[in-house]
Protein backbone atom coordinates (compact mmCIF):
# COMPACT_ATOMS: atom_id res chain seq x y z
CA UNK A 1 0.00 0.00 0.00
CA UNK A 2 1.13 3.55 -0.69
CA UNK A 3 0.00 6.37 1.55
CA UNK A 4 -1.96 7.83 -1.36
CA UNK A 5 -3.89 4.57 -1.76
CA UNK A 6 -4.69 4.19 1.94
CA UNK A 7 -6.78 7.05 3.34
CA UNK A 8 -7.76 10.55 2.31
CA UNK A 9 -5.45 12.85 4.25
CA UNK A 10 -4.18 16.40 4.52
CA UNK A 11 -0.49 17.20 5.04
CA UNK A 12 1.09 20.15 6.80
CA UNK A 13 4.77 20.31 5.82
CA UNK A 14 7.54 20.83 8.33
CA UNK A 15 9.46 24.11 8.22
CA UNK A 16 12.64 22.27 7.22
CA UNK A 17 13.75 18.67 7.40
CA UNK A 18 11.12 16.95 9.53
CA UNK A 19 12.35 15.79 12.92
CA UNK A 20 9.38 13.43 13.19
CA UNK A 21 5.66 13.35 12.49
CA UNK A 22 2.40 14.30 14.17
CA UNK A 23 -0.67 12.35 13.05
CA UNK A 24 -4.16 13.40 14.19
CA UNK A 25 -7.41 11.45 13.75
CA UNK A 26 -10.83 13.11 13.92
CA UNK A 27 -13.92 12.16 15.86
CA UNK A 28 -17.22 10.67 14.67
CA UNK A 29 -18.83 12.51 11.80
CA UNK A 30 -15.94 14.91 11.13
CA UNK A 31 -13.13 14.69 8.55
CA UNK A 32 -9.46 15.41 7.94
CA UNK A 33 -10.02 19.18 8.14
CA UNK A 34 -11.42 19.13 11.68
CA UNK A 35 -8.18 18.77 13.68
CA UNK A 36 -5.90 20.29 11.04
CA UNK A 37 -5.60 23.64 12.92
CA UNK A 38 -4.23 21.77 15.94
CA UNK A 39 -1.10 20.83 14.00
CA UNK A 40 0.23 24.39 14.20
CA UNK A 41 -1.11 24.84 17.71
CA UNK A 42 0.72 21.76 19.00
CA UNK A 43 3.83 22.19 16.86
CA UNK A 44 4.17 25.96 16.35
CA UNK A 45 7.77 25.74 15.14
CA UNK A 46 6.82 23.15 12.53
CA UNK A 47 9.55 20.76 13.58
CA UNK A 48 7.33 17.85 12.57
CA UNK A 49 5.56 16.73 9.44
CA UNK A 50 1.88 17.03 10.28
CA UNK A 51 -0.94 15.01 8.81
CA UNK A 52 -4.65 14.47 9.46
CA UNK A 53 -6.55 11.52 8.01
CA UNK A 54 -10.20 10.87 7.16
CA UNK A 55 -12.03 7.85 8.50
CA UNK A 56 -12.97 5.46 5.68
CA UNK A 57 -16.64 4.92 6.57
CA UNK A 58 -19.72 6.99 5.67
CA UNK A 59 -22.44 6.27 8.24
CA UNK A 60 -25.52 8.04 9.65
CA UNK A 61 -25.93 10.80 10.66
CA UNK A 62 -23.27 11.84 8.14
CA UNK A 63 -19.60 12.69 7.89
CA UNK A 64 -16.71 10.25 8.16
CA UNK A 65 -16.43 7.51 10.76
CA UNK A 66 -13.78 5.02 11.90
CA UNK A 67 -16.25 2.36 13.07
CA UNK A 68 -19.92 1.87 13.83
CA UNK A 69 -20.91 2.56 17.40
CA UNK A 70 -22.24 -0.60 19.04
CA UNK A 71 -21.63 0.26 22.69
CA UNK A 72 -19.30 2.87 24.17
CA UNK A 73 -16.04 1.11 24.90
CA UNK A 74 -16.88 -1.73 22.51
CA UNK A 75 -16.67 -0.73 18.82
CA UNK A 76 -18.56 -2.84 16.30
CA UNK A 77 -16.07 -5.58 15.34
CA UNK A 78 -17.17 -5.88 11.71
CA UNK A 79 -16.33 -2.22 11.03
CA UNK A 80 -13.49 -1.71 13.52
CA UNK A 81 -11.24 -4.55 12.39
CA UNK A 82 -11.12 -3.59 8.67
CA UNK A 83 -10.62 0.07 9.57
CA UNK A 84 -7.83 -0.83 11.98
CA UNK A 85 -6.03 -2.83 9.29
CA UNK A 86 -6.45 -0.05 6.75
CA UNK A 87 -5.30 2.66 9.18
CA UNK A 88 -2.27 0.66 10.31
CA UNK A 89 -1.27 0.08 6.70
CA UNK A 90 -1.69 3.75 5.86
CA UNK A 91 0.32 4.91 8.89
CA UNK A 92 3.18 2.57 8.03
CA UNK A 93 3.14 3.53 4.32
CA UNK A 94 2.99 7.27 5.03
CA UNK A 95 5.92 7.15 7.43
CA UNK A 96 7.95 4.94 5.09
CA UNK A 97 7.37 7.27 2.14
CA UNK A 98 8.58 10.22 4.19
CA UNK A 99 11.41 8.23 5.80
CA UNK A 100 10.20 8.97 9.32
CA UNK A 101 10.38 6.20 11.94
CA UNK A 102 7.45 5.36 14.18
CA UNK A 103 9.72 6.11 17.14
CA UNK A 104 9.71 9.80 16.07
CA UNK A 105 5.94 9.95 15.51
CA UNK A 106 3.14 11.03 17.84
CA UNK A 107 -0.31 9.67 17.02
CA UNK A 108 -3.40 11.22 18.55
CA UNK A 109 -6.99 12.16 18.08
CA UNK A 110 -10.35 13.09 19.53
CA UNK A 111 -13.18 10.70 20.47
CA UNK A 112 -13.22 7.92 17.82
CA UNK A 113 -9.84 9.25 16.72
CA UNK A 114 -8.48 8.57 20.20
CA UNK A 115 -9.82 5.02 20.05
CA UNK A 116 -8.01 4.43 16.76
CA UNK A 117 -4.86 6.13 18.06
CA UNK A 118 -4.70 3.71 20.98
CA UNK A 119 -5.36 0.83 18.59
CA UNK A 120 -2.70 1.67 16.01
CA UNK A 121 -0.16 2.63 18.69
CA UNK A 122 -0.67 -0.23 21.13
CA UNK A 123 -2.17 -2.98 18.98
CA UNK A 124 -0.32 -6.27 19.32
CA UNK A 125 2.68 -6.32 17.00
CA UNK A 126 2.52 -2.61 16.15
CA UNK A 127 5.70 -0.46 16.15
CA UNK A 128 5.86 1.78 19.19
CA UNK A 129 5.36 5.50 18.51
CA UNK A 130 7.06 8.42 20.25
CA UNK A 131 3.84 9.25 22.06
CA UNK A 132 0.05 9.06 22.10
CA UNK A 133 -2.36 11.99 22.47
CA UNK A 134 -5.76 10.81 23.71
CA UNK A 135 -8.58 13.36 23.87
CA UNK A 136 -12.02 12.28 25.11
CA UNK A 137 -11.78 8.66 24.03
CA UNK A 138 -11.30 5.12 25.33
CA UNK A 139 -9.18 2.02 24.91
CA UNK A 140 -11.18 -0.31 22.66
CA UNK A 141 -12.35 -3.77 23.59
CA UNK A 142 -13.04 -5.72 20.38
CA UNK A 143 -13.32 -9.44 19.76
CA UNK A 144 -10.34 -10.58 17.72
CA UNK A 145 -8.25 -7.50 18.54
CA UNK A 146 -5.72 -7.19 21.36
CA UNK A 147 -3.98 -4.22 22.91
CA UNK A 148 -0.43 -4.82 24.11
CA UNK A 149 -0.54 -2.57 27.17
CA UNK A 150 2.76 -4.01 28.37
CA UNK A 151 4.53 -2.34 25.44
CA UNK A 152 3.65 1.09 26.88
CA UNK A 153 6.39 1.16 29.54
CA UNK A 154 8.03 4.58 29.34
CA UNK A 155 5.71 5.75 26.54
CA UNK A 156 4.57 9.39 26.84
CA UNK A 157 0.76 9.50 26.77
CA UNK A 158 -1.26 12.70 27.21
CA UNK A 159 -4.90 12.13 28.18
CA UNK A 160 -7.48 14.89 28.34
CA UNK A 161 -11.12 14.22 29.19
CA UNK A 162 -14.17 16.21 30.17
CA UNK A 163 -15.46 15.41 33.64
CA UNK A 164 -18.99 16.20 32.38
CA UNK A 165 -18.72 14.21 29.13
CA UNK A 166 -22.15 12.65 28.37
CA UNK A 167 -20.93 10.84 25.22
CA UNK A 168 -17.81 9.02 26.42
CA UNK A 169 -17.91 9.18 30.20
CA UNK A 170 -14.87 10.36 32.12
CA UNK A 171 -14.50 6.87 33.61
CA UNK A 172 -13.02 5.79 30.27
CA UNK A 173 -10.28 8.38 30.55
CA UNK A 174 -9.63 7.35 34.14
CA UNK A 175 -9.52 3.69 33.14
CA UNK A 176 -6.96 4.40 30.42
CA UNK A 177 -4.83 6.36 32.87
CA UNK A 178 -4.96 3.53 35.41
CA UNK A 179 -4.06 0.86 32.87
CA UNK A 180 -1.23 2.87 31.36
CA UNK A 181 0.21 3.89 34.70
CA UNK A 182 0.07 0.23 35.70
CA UNK A 183 2.17 -0.50 32.62
CA UNK A 184 4.62 2.25 33.69
CA UNK A 185 3.79 4.57 30.81
CA UNK A 186 4.65 8.26 31.26
CA UNK A 187 1.09 9.57 31.64
CA UNK A 188 0.06 13.23 31.58
CA UNK A 189 -3.60 13.44 32.60
CA UNK A 190 -6.09 16.29 32.89
CA UNK A 191 -9.81 16.37 33.57
CA UNK A 192 -11.71 19.53 32.69
CA UNK A 193 -15.14 20.74 33.73
CA UNK A 194 -16.39 20.28 30.18
CA UNK A 195 -18.61 17.99 28.13
CA UNK A 196 -17.46 16.11 24.99
CA UNK A 197 -14.95 18.62 23.70
CA UNK A 198 -11.29 19.65 23.76
CA UNK A 199 -10.07 21.95 26.52
CA UNK A 200 -7.96 24.76 25.00
CA UNK A 201 -6.18 25.13 28.33
CA UNK A 202 -4.97 21.54 28.09
CA UNK A 203 -3.95 22.08 24.48
CA UNK A 204 -1.82 25.03 25.60
CA UNK A 205 0.29 22.68 27.72
CA UNK A 206 0.87 20.16 24.94
CA UNK A 207 3.56 21.80 22.75
CA UNK A 208 6.09 21.21 25.52
CA UNK A 209 4.80 17.65 26.00
CA UNK A 210 5.05 17.02 22.25
CA UNK A 211 8.59 18.33 22.10
CA UNK A 212 9.57 16.06 24.99
CA UNK A 213 7.90 13.05 23.38
CA UNK A 214 9.68 13.54 20.05
CA UNK A 215 13.09 14.55 21.35
CA UNK A 216 13.42 12.65 24.61
CA UNK A 217 14.40 9.01 25.06
CA UNK A 218 12.17 6.66 23.04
Amino acid sequence: MSAADGLVHRVRPAAGTAEGALMLLHGRGADEHDLYPLLDMLDPDRRLLGVTARGPLSLPPGGAHWYAVAEIGYPDPDTFRPTYSRLAGWVDAFLAEHEIPASSTVIGGFSQGTVMSYAVSLGAGRPRPAGVLALSGFMPTVEGFDLDIGSAAGLPVAIGHGALDPVIGVQFGRDARERLEGAEAEVTYQESQMAHSIDPRFLATLPRWLEHATTGPS
